[in-house]
């Protein structure tokens, strides 16, 4: 049976991934870079916030119904896409598109630390096996999700870390090559 990494894992990944892409981003970034990053941040956002209302947050409600972070939480994401479409409504030559994107930033940071020091070690203690459970669910649902944006996410990614992207691009080429080259080898004999 395949790896299936925890919900909780999960999320906590995609915090970090928010978190590296954030650095990423500087009032003397180039516009079309700072595009890129804005844009591959909402959308991550987006998908993120959606998972966690599809599986984590019922999951918690079950178990801890009064939990006061918890009861903020759905707040707090509806507070960051009312940001999110406000940046989709501008571009980065609008004076206010940087300090609009550190809003961003801020608000999901506190909302991170939140989950990250309540929510996640709560789930933790309490739900168990069912983390992994909840990981595959969440796991094939993200596919999905991604697959609505195949391009824009592969665009944007490689705007927000391109050297990244170029190591694999550089691997998974030289992957295609040896195959190639295997391939020729075994017509051949």
């Amino acid at each position: 049976m395949p790896y299936v990494p925890t919900i909780t894992t999960m999320i906590r990944l995609d915090h970090s991934h928010a978190v590296s892409a954030f650095h990423r981003y500087g009032s003397e970034t180039a516009w079309w870079r700072k595009r890129a990053i804005v844009t591959s941040v909402c959308r991550a956002l987006e998908i993120h916030a959606q998972l966690e209302e599809e599986f984590f947050y019922p999951a918690l409600a079950r178990i801890a119904p009064t939990d006061e972070i918890l009861k903020k939480s759905q707040s707090e994401h509806d507070q960051l896409r009312e940001i999110i479409a406000k940046l989709r409504g501008m571009g980065p030559e609008n004076a206010a598109y940087d300090s609009l994107f550190m809003e961003l930033m801020r608000d999901t940071l506190h909302h991170v630390a939140d989950e990250e020091t309540k929510l996640l070690p709560l789930a933790e203690r309490a739900l168990g096996p069912e983390l992994r459970t909840l990981g595959a669910q969440m796991m094939r649902r993200r596919m999905q999700l991604l697959g609505e944006h195949p391009v824009e996410m592969a665009v944007n990614t490689a705007g927000t870390f391109p050297v990244a992207t170029a190591v694999v691009a550089t691997v998974l080429a030289c992957g295609v090559a040896r195959l190639v080259r295997g391939n020729r080898h075994a017509r051949a004999a």
